[in-house]
């Protein structure tokens, strides 16, 4: 179980102090619920474990893992930066007031509307993906007469083991430069001789849940060897971002990395190079989303319907699907979860957990352990804060769901859920 999770004498889950049978009685399901206190703690252990007595460090949370109004002002509160990858999330942060010069804007395709939208709204730092980029952003500033900071995505080459969709840094990746073309540099050169944009330093990403502390060791090695080539050169790097990407225990056979010992050896290794090869970082990032918010993140399902196939299949039929939860369809992503009403029962069926798409890829547990089920039961999955709000459809027109965050046994509503209205509001015609 994750952060406050527990279950109480009736065997019923809570979290945040809540029972879960509270929880749908209120708000219905599918529903997701956020464990504000479990966010409270692990960016705690983020902040603390990424410190450095010789440059500044700065956590900043990655937002496309789950980004509403509410989530933007805890990571104002925590005092995080802030992600973001399109219009619509600098959108959102403006709505919530975040401080927006402690926004960084990502995106390997950012439209001339959005690259408008960071300038004029003071986005603090713009991450440029690639040569086009940079031209469109300076000749922005240029009309605007307004100055920016940039910092470059490069491209390390580094082959992290994990998911083919979520590498980012292998050679044909479509994110940032490759450190191994002098293409790259010359664009480096054209940033940093930029009236209009101030060159900052260096980002790379090389993807996302990664469970070996070595590729991020790696990582560290890698970019600080190719900003002593530029330092040589004449040209400054004051910021290195080393992006985010670590691993989290999502099912049983995940084995996540210590995250304050990676953190505390990230650190370690680039004071000790920048100090013996005088690169003169002074500002050192990451970008933590996923292990932030996954596991402070439970959807709650009604369980709906019970069925054994001629060849002995065993599933539960549950009121949401692949429209709540794609990355089961998508990714082969594993969760575990639990019989929320029946949590003191054994775990001995074995069942094959079934959304309402009609797609026979929707499928949100496949042969899993769990209790026995009844029409009317509370299907709670865990580990779902990242990529599952965010990620969600409204495919067979059915309508998102609402988000409750929890914390020392009150509840409130962060996102209303759809109405049948809101599904055909934009149609015309």
């Amino acid at each position: 179980m994750f952060g406050t999770q527990k279950i109480n004498e009736n065997g019923i889950l809570e979290i945040g102090g809540v029972s879960v049978k509270k929880l749908r009685e209120e708000y219905g399901t599918p529903l997701y619920v956020i464990d504000k206190n479990y966010i409270v703690e692990k960016a705690g252990l983020i902040k603390e474990s990424f410190k450095s007595g010789i440059f500044k460090t700065e956590v900043a949370y990655a937002s496309k893992a789950f980004l509403t109004v509410g989530m933007c002002k805890i990571v104002e509160e925590l005092g995080l930066c802030l992600d973001v990858v399109s219009g619509g999330e600098i959108y959102t942060a403006l709505k919530a007031d975040f401080p927006m010069e402690r926004a960084h804007f990502h995106g390997n395709s950012k439209s001339i509307e959005e690259l408008e939208m960071a300038v004029e709204y003071g986005v603090g730092t713009i991450i440029v993906d690639n040569h086009l980029e940079f031209e469109l952003l300076e000749d922005i500033c240029e009309k605007k007469q307004v100055k920016t900071n940039a910092i470059l995505r490069v491209n390390p080459g580094i082959d992290a083991h994990t998911h083919e969709y979520i590498q980012t840094s292998k050679f044909d990746s479509k994110f940032g430069e490759s450190i191994f073309m002098e293409e790259t540099k010359e664009l480096i050169r054209k940033i940093h001789g930029s009236e209009w944009i101030k060159f900052e330093g260096l980002h790379a990403h090389i993807g996302s849940q990664i469970f070996d502390v070595t590729s991020f060791l790696k990582e560290a090695e890698v970019m600080t060897e190719y900003i002593k080539g530029l330092v040589e050169e004449g040209i400054g790097v004051e910021t290195l971002n080393l992006g985010g990407g670590y691993g989290i225990y999502y099912s049983e056979g995940d084995e996540p990395i210590d995250l304050e010992l990676c953190l505390k050896e990230q650190v370690r290794i680039i004071e000790k190079i920048n100090e013996e090869c005088n690169l003169g970082i002074k500002k050192l990032q990451i970008e933590p989303g996923r292990s932030l918010i996954a596991n402070a993140g439970t959807t709650l399902y009604t369980v709906q319907g019970l069925k054994t196939t001629y060849s002995g299949k065993n599933y539960y039929f549950i009121d949401g699907g692949m429209t709540d939860n794609i990355r089961p369809a998508l990714y082969q992503a594993v969760y575990s979860g639990t019989i929320g009403n029946r949590c003191l029962e054994a775990k001995e069926n074995l069942v094959t957990v079934a959304g309402k798409c009609c797609e026979s890829g929707d499928l949100i547990m496949k042969d899993t352990k769990l209790q026995r089920a009844e029409l009317g039961d509370v299907l709670c999955v865990f580990g779902t804060g990242a990529y599952n709000y965010s990620m969600a459809s409204n495919y067979n027109k059915i309508p998102r769901s609402a988000v409750v965050m929890v914390e020392d046994g009150e509840s409130a509503l962060m996102v209303k859920r759809e109405s049948y209205e809101d599904l055909i509001r934009n149609d015309v015609y």
